[in-house]
């Protein structure tokens, strides 16, 4: 278990400035006690991710998921007080629609949630979206590629930019979240070339999902690298704990001391 230190606070400036230079770390958090451990093991950034509509709230996807669902949880994250830099994301429809509700939705997650940027999927299409957001002094993070609101439009969670021109696209939206103000980018379901590519192209920082190696840092769900959540593990997950496997022995171990007699024992009681 890792030793909580004194660190300075994160902020965009810190992950702005980290581009070409030290990796950035980011993982999940949908709750008060999973933030403290992220902050404890000196994650950049804590992102409370739409993700949450699968591994948590049990959803197909993520378009299920609302604004009051992500302020809940950012609400949750921030009581943790994290150092590492909490980033909530604009869940489906919250954004794209009109810039006053864009403006609105993503004011509720740093008013109300806590959050310190907020982040939005898409590139070229919402780049005014981002402009809008950030005149308004809220920074943004932008999320490119695979984009998992756009799952039904994609038919599935397919890797895009296998092809020359869908790759040119790829580069152009993230060109566009750069263009538009965003802090950093998340590049998710592309070759690890065009990731490099990328990342070699724009000034601001990218954060790889099963982008390559070569981004500016990676982010992985908390749920996914711990083996919490099993209906299915992206190729791109890498386990680092099956505390799956072993909640569910501690939870079978439980069950029989109590059919048979014994928990609770002479010290569990009063």
């Amino acid at each position: 278990m890792s030793t909580v230190s004194t660190r300075r606070k994160i902020t965009t400036k810190t992950i702005r400035a980290r581009k070409g230079k030290t990796k950035i770390t980011s993982l999940t958090a949908y709750d008060y006690p999973t933030a403290k451990l992220v902050d404890a093991a000196r994650v950049d950034v804590i992102l409370v991710g739409d993700s949450l509509g699968m591994v948590v709230l049990g959803y197909p996807d993520t378009t299920h998921v609302t604004v009051d669902d992500m302020v809940h949880h950012t609400k949750a994250v921030s009581r943790a007080r994290p150092n590492g830099l909490l980033v909530a994301d604009m869940p489906f429809l919250s954004f794209g629609v009109t810039r006053s509700e864009t403006i609105l939705n993503a004011g509720r997650l740093i008013r109300e949630g806590g959050a310190e940027a907020v982040k939005l999927e898409g590139g070229v299409r919402v780049k005014d979206d981002i402009r809008a957001l950030v005149e308004c002094q809220i920074p943004v993070m932008g999320h490119v590629g695979l984009t998992p609101q756009s799952v039904h439009h994609f038919g599935g969670f397919r890797v895009q930019g296998k092809k020359d021109d869908d790759a040119d696209q790829v580069v152009r939206d993230a060109v566009a979240v750069q263009e538009g103000g965003g802090v950093s980018v998340v590049l998710e379901g592309i070759p690890a070339p065009l990731g490099a590519r990328i990342t070699r192209e724009i000034d601001i920082p990218t954060i790889g999902i099963g982008a390559g190696v070569e981004c500016d840092g990676q982010v992985l769900v908390t749920h996914d690298m711990l083996n919490l959540f099993q209906d299915f593990t992206p190729k791109f997950v890498k386990v680092y704990a099956d505390l799956g496997g072993d909640s569910l022995e501690a939870m079978e171990r439980f069950c029989q001391e109590v059919r048979d007699g014994i928990f609770p024992a002479e010290e569990h009681s009063f």
